[in-house]
């Protein structure tokens, strides 16, 4: 499935939001994500459909000021 990942075109076996984060060796519950400019809570990304086309964001932390 073609999706947009932080801006990037990715081509993705996951369907759901949770499996994208692991396929994409993203982890940590102090992570932050988007769907469509939607939050979706880290709970529901196991079962977040995901859809082809769909805008991803994932955020996370960064040291420094």
């Amino acid at each position: 499935m073609k999706l947009i990942v932080n801006g990037n075109e990715v081509e993705a076996k996951a369907t759901l939001l949770g499996d994208l984060l692991t396929e994409l060796e993203f982890e940590g519950d102090w992570l932050a994500t988007a769907v469509d400019s939607q939050l979706v809570a880290a709970e529901d990304r196991e079962t977040f459909a995901l859809t082809e086309g769909a805008r991803i964001e994932i955020l996370s932390p960064m040291q420094g000021g």
